[in-house]
C-alpha cells in the first residue's frame, strides 16, 4: 500500500510539474493587468502607460492598466499579493510603497518581502522644492527664515505619510530645524491642485511640477538631487542653496506575486531591461527628470531588505512612529 500510495503521489507531482512548465512555456497566453498604486496622469503613471506600451507590443497580448491609487499604495500592493500566481499580476514595486508605508504603518494586508517576488528596478526620481507664488520668498534660505519665524503656520503636502515626498520634507525640516504641517493627499494630482490653489504653501514633487514652475503657477526653490536638473538648470540643488549634504531622490520597480515561477520572472526582468536600454525610454524619462536603474530580481530584492531597517531608523528620528 505504502508503495503505491508512494507512486500515486510521485504521479501527482509529475503532473503538477507537467501543468507547471507548460504555463510557463505558454506564458503569456492572455492579457497582463498592470497594478498602478498612482491617480492616471502623473509621472508615475505615465511611465507605466510607456511601458505598458513596449510590453504589450513584444508579447502580443494586451496590458491593461489599472490605477489602484490610495492608502499610500496599500491599495494596489494588496491586491498583488492576494492575485493568483501566474504573472499576469504585475504591479510597481516601489521604494515609497515596499519600504516607506512598511515603515510607518502597525500593520499591512501583507509581508512587503514573503507576498512579492522583485522582478527588477527600473529608475530613479529626484523632487522639485515648489513654493505657492503668494509665499514671500526667492530662495531656500528665504524659505528656512520665513519658516522659522512662523513656526508651525506653513503647511505642506504629500502623496501620504511615509511617501517620497513626505520624507524629503521631514529630511529637509530635520536639517533646517523648522516647523511646519503635513497635509496628506491621495496622489500627485490632488497635492499640486492644493498648492496651485494654495491650500498648502509647499511641497517637495517631481517633473509634473516642472510645466507648473513654468507657467508660473508656482515657484520652484531648489532640487533635491545631487546635481542640477536639466529641465530647470538654473535652480541650485537644496545642497548648493545652503542645506549642505542633503541629497533625497526615490526609485521604483516591477514586481508580482511572490510565487510565480522564475521563469516567468526572468522573462518579465528580460523585457524590462530591453525597455531601458531604448534610445526613446532613455529620453522620455529623462525628460520625467528620471534615471534609468535596471536591475537583477535578487538586487532589487536585497534592496528592499536592506532599505526597510534603514528608513525605519531616519523615521523614528523624524518622529514619524507607526499608524
Amino acid at each position: 500500500m505504502r508503495a503505491t500510495a508512494r507512486l500515486v503521489a510521485l504521479g501527482l507531482l509529475a503532473t503538477l510539474h507537467g501543468v507547471s512548465l507548460h504555463a510557463e512555456d505558454s506564458y503569456p497566453g492572455k492579457p497582463i493587468r498592470y497594478l498602478v498604486p498612482y491617480t492616471n496622469g502623473g509621472l508615475a503613471d505615465t511611465s507605466a502607460r510607456s511601458f505598458g506600451q513596449y510590453l504589450q507590443e513584444k508579447i502580443g497580448q494586451p496590458v491593461v492598466i489599472d490605477n489602484r491609487p490610495g492608502a499610500s499604495q496599500a491599495i494596489a500592493l494588496e491586491l498583488a499579493a492576494k492575485a493568483a500566481p501566474d504573472g499576469y499580476t504585475l504591479v510597481y514595486g516601489t521604494q515609497s510603497g515596499l519600504i516607506f508605508l512598511t515603515a510607518s504603518r502597525k500593520s499591512l494586508p501583507y509581508d512587503p518581502i514573503k507576498d512579492f517576488a522583485s522582478i527588477g528596478t527600473m529608475f530613479s526620481a529626484f523632487f522639485y522644492l515648489v513654493v505657492h507664488p503668494s509665499l514671500p520668498v526667492k530662495t531656500v534660505p528665504d524659505l528656512v527664515a520665513y519658516a522659522k519665524a512662523n513656526p508651525g503656520k506653513l503647511s505642506f503636502g504629500s502623496n501620504g505619510v511615509g511617501s517620497g515626498q513626505h520624507l524629503a520634507m521631514e529630511l529637509f525640516r530635520m536639517r533646517t530645524g523648522i516647523d511646519m504641517v503635513h497635509i496628506p493627499y491621495k496622489g500627485s494630482a490632488f497635492s499640486m491642485v492644493a498648492l496651485i490653489t494654495g491650500q498648502i504653501q509647499l511641497m517637495f514633487e517631481g517633473a509634473g511640477s516642472v510645466p507648473h514652475m513654468r507657467s508660473g503657477k508656482i515657484k520652484g526653490l531648489a532640487t533635491s538631487s545631487a546635481q542640477r536638473s536639466p529641465s530647470a538648470p538654473d535652480l541650485p540643488t537644496v545642497s548648493e542653496a545652503g542645506v549642505t549634504g542633503y541629497e533625497m531622490s526615490t526609485w521604483l520597480g516591477l514586481s508580482t506575486q511572490a510565487a510565480v515561477p522564475r521563469p516567468i520572472i526572468e522573462r518579465l526582468n528580460h523585457e524590462v531591461g530591453e525597455w531601458l536600454r531604448l534610445p526613446s525610454t532613455r529620453e522620455k524619462l529623462a525628460a520625467q527628470s528620471l534615471d534609468p536603474m535596471p536591475g537583477t530580481p535578487e538586487e532589487m530584492a536585497e534592496r528592499i531588505r536592506n532599505e526597510i531597517p534603514t528608513w525605519t531608523k531616519v523615521m523614528r528620528a523624524a518622529g514619524i512612529e507607526p499608524e
